[in-house]
């Protein structure tokens, strides 16, 4: 079993340039920091290049086989983004989507011009609870593999297809027979008594622009979660998952 414990390493220098977006757009691959999203990735047939693993917690990661090369806490803080070294650090291919395998999709979420690398995991990993088809990043988003959107999907990243759109002739093309479903916050339409058939495409825009005009154009229908009428909006990923869940229940 390999061991690499300098900081001056090649290997640790090529997968500290992953931290960066421009790399892993060059080399198509990705940090995996933890043992949840390693362990999901490899159980979700995601190709695991290598991980890089504390000597001490090796025992835990023996079903990554010849994957593994032994390391030390210095190496690993290294190349990890969080403030603390996780016990492995592994890099691997991105997976990418075609826009074939979601035609069929019958519940889509669009999430348009996100760029909150947090707020992209956390609906991610609530739209793959929920039994989201497929998703569709509308825009302007954020890296889908940026390390915090892959640590806060917590596994669910490679669980439903995500491809990415940039416009509204690609979208309908692709589902011209769904409802599309407008979050507008002057909707008439309140959550609560909203009912949909499927297929549907759920459309949500940014906390700070909302869904552009030509989205709502687009729109078949539209609905707004009703709040106190002192709260002016809710986070992203919470009105998702209220959402989803009103929807796909």
């Amino acid at each position: 079993m390999e061991k690499i414990t300098s900081v001056s390493n090649n290997l640790v220098k090529e997968t500290l340039k992953l931290q960066q977006k421009k790399y892993r757009e060059i080399s198509g691959k990705f940090l995996l920091e933890g043992f949840k999203p390693v362990f999901e990735a490899f159980h979700c047939g995601v190709e695991i290049e290598y991980v890089f693993v504390r000597e001490d917690k090796v025992s835990e990661y023996e079903f990554l086989k010849d994957k593994i090369i032994l390391t030390n806490e210095i190496v690993l803080k290294k190349i990890s983004t969080t403030d603390s070294a996780p016990d492995c650090v592994g890099v691997a291919k991105q997976k990418i989507f075609g826009i074939s395998q979601i035609q069929n999709a019958q519940k889509v979420l669009l999430l348009q011009n996100i760029k909150d690398a947090g707020n992209l995991g956390t609906i991610l990993r609530t739209a793959a609870a929920f039994g989201v088809d497929a998703v569709v990043l509308f825009g302007d988003c954020v890296d889908l593999y940026n390390p915090k959107v892959v640590r806060s999907a917590v596994g669910c990243l490679w669980k439903l297809p995500i491809v990415q759109m940039s416009n509204v002739e690609e979208l309908q093309k692709t589902f011209p027979n769904h409802t599309k479903i407008a979050t507008l916050p002057r909707s008439k339409n309140l959550l609560k008594t909203f009912s949909v058939e499927k297929p549907f495409v759920i459309m949500f825009g940014s906390e700070a622009e909302g869904l552009s005009e030509e989205l709502i154009k687009l729109s078949t229908t539209d609905l707004k979660i009703e709040m106190k009428d002192n709260v002016e909006s809710l986070n992203l990923s919470i009105s998702c998952g209220i959402v989803l869940y009103k929807l796909l229940n």
